[in-house]
């Protein structure tokens, strides 16, 4: 069995796991949840991002993943039902004790979280995720991770989607128990390739490159 053959029955298994009755769109469908925060970040950035990294999914795998992303807060009765929150911005991040709590549970009883700086968010994702899991480090992630290998090969880690301040694009990770629970994408700004082509111009490769790479990160969260 070649690797792509096993990536593809890893991806169906983790299908069937997932809960079938708790807020998806569909009893069948997977979906992202975009997590709505506090502070006066823009969390809904690039509406349209989420969607066509689905739309990349569903080309690219046997997951029938659904066609729109979801909503959700930490406090949200639904959290649970989602096993991918993603979250980006510019600004200002601020979490309750209530729900860094909420966050601390959701990670350490099996979710993960994926975040993308989308210029300006680092500061304060890096402060309230210190409240979520004190006791835990951002440690950097490197290129030899099979978050880079699978499906898609990026030997040199993270591909660079927006200059910004032209530093090297760097990702971060959380562990619990041996187990990635968070992955964060800083100085690259990825979900932005996954954006409508009018959004942000993008050349066509980069905006290939994010979708893999993004793809990428979903399919290591949903089989590990």
């Amino acid at each position: 069995m070649n690797k792509t053959s096993k990536w593809v029955l890893l991806i169906l298994g983790a299908a069937l796991l997932m809960p079938c009755d708790r807020g998806y769109p569909d009893a069948s469908e997977f979906t992202i949840a975009r997590l709505k925060y506090g502070g006066g970040g823009d969390w809904y950035n690039d509406p349209s991002s989420v969607p066509n990294l689905l739309s990349f999914i569903r080309a690219h795998s046997a997951l029938a993943a659904a066609k729109e992303e979801v909503h959700v807060s930490l406090l949200d009765d639904k959290l649970f039902a989602y096993p991918v929150l993603f979250m980006t911005g510019h600004g200002r991040i601020s979490f309750t004790s209530q729900e860094a709590a909420r966050l601390r549970t959701y990670l350490t009883s099996g979710g993960f979280l994926f975040a993308d700086d989308d210029y300006g968010m680092d500061e304060h994702f890096r402060r309230e995720i210190g409240k979520v899991l004190p006791d835990h480090e951002l440690l950097e992630v490197p290129f030899s991770h099979p978050v880079f290998r699978s499906p898609f090969s990026f030997p040199e880690g993270l591909p660079k989607t927006h200059e910004h301040d032209g530093g090297v694009p760097q990702a971060f990770a959380i562990f619990h128990d041996g187990r990635m629970v968070l992955f964060y994408a800083y100085n690259c700004n990825i979900s932005d390739g996954w954006a409508d082509p009018e959004v942000h111009h993008d050349p066509p490769d980069v905006r290939e490159q994010a979708l893999r790479m993004g793809m990428n990160i979903i399919v290591y969260a949903l089989t590990h």
